[in-house]
Formats: C-alpha cells, structure tokens, sequence
C-alpha cells in the first residue's frame, strides 16, 4: 500500500479528509462511505471524517444531486453538505488525505505546510487490493493508474462507478486507520 503514515502516534479523533476538485461528487461521497465503515467497524467516534475541494468553484454548493441519489439508493445517508476548497491548515491537521486523483494528490503535496504534512496523502484507491499498482510500492508517476474518475460529466451509470471504486477501497482504509490507532504514541 505504498509508504507509511509518517511517525505521530495514535490520536483521537484521527482525522481523515477526502479531497476531489469541487467538492460536490467523489469526495462527499467517499465521506459518507467512509463515515459509515468506521461506524460499523466501532471506530465511529474514535475517527472525523470530512472531505474538500482543490478548487473553488463549488464553494458553498451542496452535494451534487445525482451523486445524492445514488447514495441514498446504495442505503446511505446523505447529511447537509457545503462545499470548500482546502487549506494549508486543514492539510496539516489532518492524520489521513485521501486524494482521488494524482492531480489531487499533487495539488494537496504543494499547499502542504511541510513534508511531514505532504506526507500523509494518499490515493483513495491505493487502498483497493484490485486497483492497478495497488499493494505494492507504486511510484509517485504511477499515481495516474489510481484516479477515481470523475463522473460530472457523465450519467448515473459513472456515478455508481464512483460509488463502486470508492466502496472498494472502504474497508482498506478502514484497517489502515485501525492499524495507526493501535500505534504507541512516540515518547517526547
């Protein structure tokens, strides 16, 4: 699964953020996914799941409609959302980015406030053992094979896509998270 977390201990709450462009149609809905394994593995308040933007242009606007419906009918809730484009801060706060595409990731890595920080971002599908390069140790160019697809432009069908590739990536990131919380703290 590529590189470890860097060395931070276990905290609680750990923090995870997912991040596409707008943040209106891969990252809300890999959120809600997200939010709704760690509730199920019991993990649900020890893990904040929240999700962002690389851009603006989106700013404000809820979840995109057709990836709401597809949710709901996948048996998800789907709460009020407004989205936002990251921060230097956010990035640094966070224990876990989770990046739907390279460009993403690249993008996250730049407004990162250091290299520890830029660290922590990963692809989301890295965390899909049926992903190409996933498991292994995929190099940074190979990033591109993990791109959750963007659906806006397309129907219902790429929606459900999305909701395919996010789900199975799920449980991985699941056990990862789990597996860091386990982690002893490092002694000051």
């Amino acid at each position: 699964m590529g590189a470890s977390a860097p060395e931070r201990g276990s905290r609680i709450p750990y923090r995870v953020m997912t991040v596409c462009t707008g943040n209106i149609c891969r990252s809300p809905m890999a959120e809600v996914v997200l939010r709704d394994r760690f509730e199920a593995a019991g993990l649900g308040d020890a893990v904040v799941v929240d999700s962002s933007g690389i851009s603006d242009e989106e700013t404000g606007n809820p979840v995109d409609p057709r990836a709401a419906d597809v949710l709901q009918e996948a048996g998800y809730p789907v709460p009020r959302h407004r989205a936002h484009r990251v921060t230097a801060e956010e990035i640094g706060d966070r224990d876990l980015l989770l990046a739907m595409t390279a460009r993403h990731a690249r993008a996250l890595r730049t407004l990162a406030p250091g290299a520890e920080a830029a660290g922590r971002v990963r692809m989301f599908r890295s965390f899909d053992p049926a992903a190409p390069a996933a498991g292994g140790a995929a190099a940074v160019a190979d990033e591109a094979q993990l791109d959750v697809e963007d659906p806006w432009y397309g129907g219902r069908d790429d929606f459900l896509s999305v909701l395919q590739q996010v789900e199975a990536a799920a449980d991985g990131i699941v056990e990862y998270v789990r597996n860091e919380l386990a982690r002893p703290a490092p002694k000051d």
